[in-house]
């Protein structure tokens, strides 16, 4: 089998979770040794709570990871990364640091290095007040430092990954059988809509028609399904015609599609093909194409640590050094909590002064303190 009919059949199976969550535990090993990597899963990172979820996984050991979330999270340089990385963006430990000041840190020493890893690949899949979810293949000692060829086959399945996480986060079902499918989807609250190839409606849920009944965001003409916003419109039409193709022409049309109601409210709107593996029954049982799932957009709101990297273009490094002296104290202190030597602090501290203009790490304290709301959230 090639790579691009690999690519295809691995495409599926991540939409394919989007109806039943444990077909995870499948997909993962493939998305590893598709991108090149021998261990890896699905986890998410909590920054206010400090603590991290594990979800999926394979290739790791449940000691070595029960470590991670009791001790070494805070020391694992990929944890203060959500305030620098945009959502989609590829990345590894090796480009968040010199690898050789990775291999020098204590995170690196006593939790990496014992499970034979070298490096790894990553990418945040969303964003949110509760967290960052996150796909990551390790790669071990053999496989090397993560390169450019193996993070863009990561990149090819960044859209697609993307729109599995978001749709499974709507449904929170974990089967979708004919019987109870109807069921189970009217007792979501987003509004899904099955459309044909032509955006002909073959079935709504009880959300879905309420919005087409409101004829605000979304309406019915000639029983097809047509969005307020024209160019929300043509962009949803080009993504139905694309679903009844395959998998792979519904990702390079993008993740979401924003909509815009007639009362200025903004909507965004994911679509799930259903051209094969497990969704197949599901679009059969209303000869749909795809499942479209809408809901009320959430307004993004950036955290302070956030503003200050895009304000000052802090590398990920240079941020966590920021913070940890605002968090923890001066260089000692800093280099013990963060498991790397005083020299590598120093270091990245001179470029967090030179880049902000500060010049003791009181201004730090009082930059910061300067771009944190007074009002509570």
């Amino acid at each position: 089998m090639d790579r691009d009919e690999t690519l295809l059949e691995l495409i599926g199976g991540i939409y394919d979770t989007t109806l039943n969550p444990e077909i995870w535990n499948a997909v993962l090993p493939r998305i590893g040794a598709f991108v090149g990597g021998s261990a890896g899963g699905l986890f998410a990172h909590h920054p206010s709570r400090r603590s991290a979820s594990i979800y999926y996984q394979f290739g790791t050991d449940p000691d070595y990871r029960q470590l991670y979330l009791e001790k070494y999270l805070t020391l694992d340089p990929m944890f203060g990364t959500y305030f620098v990385l945009d959502v989609g963006d590829v990345f590894s430990s090796s480009t968040l640091m010199p690898h050789v000041e990775f291999l020098q840190s204590r995170f690196y020493k006593e939790w990496v290095q014992p499970q034979g890893w070298f490096d790894n690949i990553c990418v945040y899949l969303d964003k949110s007040s509760e967290g960052q979810a996150a796909c990551v293949v390790f790669r071990n000692e053999r496989e090397g430092v993560a390169d450019e060829p193996a993070r863009e086959r990561m990149r090819l399945l960044v859209p697609h990954l993307r729109r599995a996480v978001l749709i499974g986060n709507v449904i929170e079902f974990k089967t979708a059988q004919a019987a109870t499918f109807a069921d189970a989807l009217d007792g979501l609250s987003a509004g899904v809509l099955f459309v044909d190839a032509s955006g002909r409606i073959t079935h709504a849920n009880a959300a879905g028609q309420a919005m087409i009944a409101d004829g605000d965001v979304l309406r019915g003409s000639n029983g097809r399904l047509v969005a307020s916003d024209p160019d929300a419109n043509r962009a949803l039409r080009d993504i139905f015609l694309a679903a009844d193709t395959g998998d792979a022409a519904v990702g390079v049309k993008g993740v979401a599609v924003p909509l815009v109601a007639r009362d200025g409210e903004h909507y965004v709107a994911h679509v799930l093909p259903l051209a094969s593996g497990a969704r197949r029954s599901a679009g059969l049982s209303y000869a749909a194409a795809a499942a479209l799932f809408v809901q009320k957009a959430a307004l993004a709101t950036h955290s302070p640590p956030e503003v200050i990297a895009k304000t000052y273009r802090l590398t990920p490094m240079e941020l966590r050094i920021l913070l940890a002296i605002v968090e923890v104290g001066g260089v000692p202190e800093v280099a013990e909590a963060l498991g790397i030597g005083e020299s590598t602090v120093k270091t990245h501290l001179g470029r967090v002064y030179e880049k902000t203009g500060a010049h003791r790490q009181a201004d730090l304290v009082k930059l910061f303190a300067g771009y944190t709301s007074p009002l509570q959230s």
